[in-house]
């Protein structure tokens, strides 16, 4: 993983790193100071295998990464921190993510900052590609890893993202078809209890 970072005398005392993903969510690392900021020229794409965090490495999950996409604008979180947070955040990203260097754009402050980006390329070796939405839903209904359920990383990314007023697409089409399911799969699961409660009842009284 290349050393995005200088630690000579006269560098500055932190760097920010910009957060697209759970990064938004699960803030599990100590920050200086956190802003609703957006970044050019990418896009999210739950195209990422993840071996170590919401999957395994015979059953990985999907994740986001970003995809080079000019004119469009990424909104996430970026976060002001110490130079030795890197040591945690490159070991929580470890699975085919590589830092790059990005402009920010801090919404709330108006103005940009340099800071750090973690992107899984796609010549990583974890980079599942892209699939049809429903192949997509079906694969991280049925991941499970370390960090917890894939479903749950989809779902709190989504609502994550809802809270500081991103609209993205392909996140909301994926958790709406997942949604879609836990209710169709409940629904139904009560339905057919119902029913063989109903049947139970009139074999009784016959």
């Amino acid at each position: 993983m290349a050393n995005a970072h200088d630690t000579s005398a006269d560098a500055p005392a932190t760097d920010w790193v910009f957060g697209y993903g759970s990064l938004i969510y699960k803030v599990d690392f100590p920050y200086r100071r956190r802003e609703v900021a957006s970044i050019s020229g990418w896009k999210r794409r739950f195209w990422q295998g993840s071996h170590d965090h919401r999957g395994t490495p015979e059953a990985p999950g999907r994740v986001v990464t970003l995809l080079p996409a000019p004119g469009n604008v990424c909104r996430g979180m970026a976060y002001e921190v110490d130079h030795a947070v890197f040591e945690h955040l490159d070991h929580r990203e470890k699975n085919g993510y590589q830092r790059h260097r990005v402009e920010i754009e801090l919404l709330d402050a108006a103005g940009t900052v340099n800071g750090t980006l973690y992107v899984a390329g796609t010549d990583n070796p974890a980079f599942l590609g892209p699939a049809d939405p429903e192949a997509i839903v079906e694969h991280i209904l049925s991941a499970h890893g370390p960090s917890g359920s894939n479903r749950d990383y989809l779902l709190q990314l989504d609502q994550a993202l809802r809270e500081i007023g991103e609209e993205d697409a392909h996140v909301a089409e994926l958790a709406e078809r997942v949604s879609a399911q836990q209710h169709y799969s409940t629904h139904g699961l009560t339905t057919r209890k119902a029913g063989k409660a109903e049947k139970s009842r009139s074999a009784d009284q016959s």
